[in-house]
């Protein structure tokens, strides 16, 4: 399992635009993604369980990826939280 941590720092944080390229780039890997966050887990491959975290400006999320290609995925993945989050 390879994850990483990352502080957000949009001022709207995880919204929906953000979320639903989210679940975009992680369906392209084959890999098990999670997100957690305000004591919450979620599928990073549905949009509905990334909302359902609510997480705002400022608040740390944990992704966990489990898989084949588990260090390409949390690469490109942390990627885009600097680029987008």
């Amino acid at each position: 399992m390879t994850e990483f941590k990352y502080l957000i720092t949009d001022p709207e944080g995880i919204h929906a635009r953000p979320a639903g390229e989210l679940v975009k780039l992680a369906k392209t890997f084959a890999s098990d993604i999670k997100i957690s966050g305000n004591e919450k887990v979620g599928d990073t491959k549905k949009i509905f369980s990334i909302m359902a975290l609510c997480i705002k400006q400022g608040q740390e999320v944990t992704l966990s990826c489990d898989g084949t290609d588990e260090v390409e995925a949390a690469a490109a993945l942390e990627g885009f939280f600097k680029e987008n989050l």
